[in-house]
């Protein structure tokens, strides 16, 4: 079946990875300071200052302080956020205005591989960027549970899945302007009620309904449950729905892709 639906696909991929990567290193001085600052002001803005005022949650039957509550969902934005940009608005970049796709083109490399070969590079941005965060907490002395260390393999689940969304929203934007409109639409209410800064239960039901078919709740609890060590069945639903939804839009985005750039 997978044969089926991505009959083009071979190793070859790796090598726009590479080239991915051999860009990255020559600016990895700025490149890695997004991911690894932004998180912590985020912690030091609602973690330490509002965990000052915010009294424990109950999460799972479990007290926590908010500090607790919310390095996970920040783990999980920052996962979404750099996967969905690197193939949002730096792949187009690419195929629009370096004319890189074009130059890979003219090489052995086909489509299919190309774009896998950036839905790739974008899980390994989040990786990188989930590393640092960990690195950045454990640092900062806020998280002690050594379950953390399966955040980075849920970053390249996740960056996967963002990273096929952020190419399919590239297949369709006449220009690189209008990413304003999935970011508006679909990023940031995932950034703002994916479980992230309260619990779904304080939504009311229909609201929650909603939240639970956003893949960044999913996400959420996944990396919840690495990092505060608290695991319970339900986390099985969202490692499927995560793994459906990679498979769904993984061959959507090389199939639009494929409508835009071959004539």
């Amino acid at each position: 079946m997978i044969k089926a639906l991505f009959p083009k696909i071979s190793r070859r991929f790796l090598r726009v990875w590479q080239r991915n990567l051999t860009v990255y290193k020559k600016t990895w001085k700025v490149s890695f300071l997004p991911p690894l600052m932004e998180p912590f002001l985020f912690i030091v803005a609602f973690g330490i200052g509002l965990s000052a005022i915010v009294e424990d949650l109950t999460y799972r039957g479990i007290k926590v302080s908010y500090i607790d509550f919310i390095i996970p969902a920040l783990l999980g934005t920052t996962i979404m956020y750099n996967a969905f940009f690197e193939t949002s608005f730096a792949s187009f970049v690419r195929m629009r205005y370096q004319k890189t796709f074009d130059a890979m083109m003219a090489t052995p490399l086909n489509l299919e591989e190309i774009i896998t070969g950036e839905i790739a590079w974008s899980a390994t941005k989040s990786f990188i960027a989930a590393t640092l965060m960990i690195v950045g907490v454990g640092i900062l002395g806020l998280i002690d549970n050594l379950s953390i260390l399966l955040v980075p393999l849920l970053a390249l689940l996740g960056g996967f899945a963002f990273g096929a969304t952020g190419m399919f929203f590239t297949s369709i934007v006449p220009n690189i302007e209008t990413f304003n409109l999935p970011m508006f639409l679909f990023i940031t209410p995932m950034f703002l009620f994916s479980g992230t800064f309260f619990p779904l239960e304080t939504l009311p039901q229909w609201a929650q309904g909603i939240a639970l078919a956003l893949p960044l709740t999913h996400l959420v609890r996944l990396t919840r449950a690495a990092t505060l060590g608290i695991y319970h069945l339900s986390l099985l639903g969202s490692l499927a729905y995560l793994l459906l939804y990679s498979l769904f839009f993984y061959p959507l985005a090389l199939k639009k892709m494929q409508k835009r750039l071959i004539k």
